[in-house]
């Protein structure tokens, strides 16, 4: 069975990375193929959209270099979540918890990304996106949470193959004494 020996924060890590790899990959692949559209027309770039047009009078081409850094930034934390989920699959890495460097940046940058998206829709009054955003940095730190505060799975202990070769040497040398 794939789940037998996953921790909770693992199958958390799963079920956040099933919700944010698309819900971030696709309004970020929006903005790459056009920016302005894919910064004013989606909801979930709305308010850093509204904040940059209305508060800090951005120009055309630093408004397209700000859609471009938040699809710089929204796919960093896709790239970090797509890795964990690569590395739990594997059954090796998921029983050595080799998936956590990827699941904590994932969750400290779309956290950080969440917060100011959601900074930015209060500022402008925008409540569906506000509403979004702190959905999104609720999840992001109660799996954080669950993952700082589980304990990590014992790892079976394993003797040096050189360790178990000296114990025979040292069992074979009490024998001939013995004798």
């Amino acid at each position: 069975m794939v789940f037998k020996n996953w921790k909770v924060s693992t199958f958390n890590g799963a079920l956040l990375a099933s919700y944010f790899i698309p819900a971030w990959a696709i309004p970020a692949a929006k903005i790459v193929i056009s920016p302005v559209h894919g910064l004013f027309y989606e909801r979930a770039n709305i308010a850093a959209a509204m904040y940059v047009s209305d508060y800090l009078q951005f120009g055309a081409v630093a408004t397209v270099r700000f859609a471009w850094l938040l699809a710089l930034a929204k796919l960093t934390v896709v790239g970090f979540f797509a890795v964990f989920v690569a590395k739990i699959l594997r059954e090796p890495g998921r029983n050595r918890g080799a998936a956590d460097e990827a699941l904590g940046l994932a969750l400290v940058l779309g956290g950080v990304v969440s917060f100011a998206s959601m900074l930015l829709a209060d500022k402008v009054g925008e409540p569906a996106a506000l509403r979004l955003h702190a959905t999104e940095l609720l999840l992001m730190l109660s799996i954080g949470i669950v993952a700082l505060v589980e304990t990590p799975s014992a790892a079976p202990k394993q003797v040096p193959a050189d360790a178990s070769a000296q114990a025979d040497a040292a069992a074979a040398h009490a024998l001939q004494a013995a004798e």
